[in-house]
């Protein structure tokens, strides 16, 4: 039995490790670093070893891992354990039998007891459910090498770190949708001006053809002729320059509606039906990345592809996408005919745009290649450690 001493030192344990969790909360809106914030102060105010979260994709209800904090290496260095087994805990979520303080208990996680190295030691967590009113999330899990059960009171605290989660998550989402909606927004207005500026400027180039046939009409003087068609080119030009700017600016993502995975199985089907190339392709996590990430990984795959197509004379290719809550990994592998990287001819820009798109994305990118052995492209982009 408790003393009121012990009792009082318990609650003010508890309420300075939610204090410290919202405090990290509040400090952001974005998806990523809420996630990993909470993962951080968790496993470090409840002296616990490591940390993951699934997340539900709001379209799909798929599950991806959101965040993870010091996997051990048996998962670390093989990321499709976390995403292609099934586990108990996700099963019993979606079933709706993990719902409540009461049903927040510790398993045998199924990713680790089939290990037998690279564990650490780890073979339980616990799974904290993750709602939004009766909506679904996604799942918290904390785990502890010496882990059989949980007090009441740990019970009670995990709990309510599901809640403040799950309020961030969902306030994360809302952010990410104003933003969008304010994206829409913008291509509105970029539509009236391009619809007002082209138009305007169209008419005006009309008047000076109008101009400059009517001055040939009238048998004017060349030296005038030649003069009005020289403005007339040059505010030709400037016609076209901004139509090419608005025309940019409000071409649609090539990923508009689509998730990253789903563009780049896309992309390779399309390949190979107009070419002699048998491509495959793979995707491993599902998270979601910052729009420019995703927009700038696709280029790259399209870039790469294109020249497979035009310089490798392959027969087969690879594309593989891994993400992962620490990095993102895009490769693309022929059996083609090869090149020595040291000696990339002048003419080859399509890899120097590449790695022009790596570098914008603060990426490396890194080429494996000699002559009849294929080639392999790497991209690894470092995700912020706070997402």
């Amino acid at each position: 039995m408790k003393s009121d001493a012990d009792e009082l030192q318990q609650r003010n344990r508890e309420l300075s490790i939610l204090n410290a969790i919202a405090r990290e909360l509040n400090g952001s809106v974005d998806l990523g670093q809420a996630l990993n914030a909470v993962l951080a102060q968790v496993a470090e105010l409840l002296d616990l070893r490591t940390g993951w979260i699934w997340l539900l994709h709001e379209e799909s209800g798929e599950s991806y891992l959101a965040a993870a904090q010091d996997l051990p290496p048996a998962l670390t260095a093989n990321p499709r354990l976390m995403e292609e087994q099934r586990c108990y805990c996700l099963d019993t979520y979606r079933a709706g039998d993990l719902k409540g303080a009461a049903n927040i208990n510790v398993v045998a996680c199924s990713r680790l007891v089939r290990l037998v190295k690279g564990t650490e030691g780890l073979r339980y967590h616990a799974s904290i459910p993750l709602y939004a009113h009766e909506k679904k999330l996604g799942v918290l899990n904390v785990a502890s090498a010496d882990w059989r059960e949980l007090s009441e009171d740990d019970l009670r605290l995990l709990h309510t770190i599901g809640d403040l989660l799950s309020i961030a998550v969902e306030r994360a989402r809302l952010f990410s949708r104003s933003v969008q909606l304010g994206a829409v927004e913008e291509r509105f207005r970029l539509a009236r001006e391009l619809h007002d500026t082209l138009g305007q400027g169209l008419a005006a180039v009309l008047l000076k053809l109008e101009g400059i046939d009517a001055l040939l009409e009238g048998g004017a003087d060349p030296g005038k002729v030649r003069q009005v068609a020289q403005q007339t080119l040059e505010l030709t030009r400037a016609n076209l320059e901004e139509a090419r700017r608005s025309v940019l600016d409000l071409r649609a993502a090539p990923l508009e509606g689509r998730t990253l995975a789903e563009a780049l199985a896309s992309l390779a089907a399309e390949v190979s039906a107009k070419e002699a190339l048998e491509i495959v392709c793979e995707a491993i996590g599902g998270q979601p990345l910052p729009v420019r990430v995703e927009a700038g990984l696709y280029r790259i795959a399209q870039e790469a592809l294109n020249n497979v197509v035009q310089h490798a004379r392959a027969r087969r290719a690879l594309l593989r996408l891994v993400a992962t809550p620490a990095q993102v990994q895009l490769v693309i592998e022929d059996d083609g005919c090869g090149f020595d990287p040291s000696q990339i001819p002048r003419d080859r820009y399509g890899l120097v745009g590449l790695n022009e798109r790596a570098r914008l994305l603060d990426g490396s990118l890194k080429i494996e290649s000699s002559p009849a052995q294929g080639t392999r492209l790497e991209v690894v982009l470092l995700l912020e450690a706070s997402g």
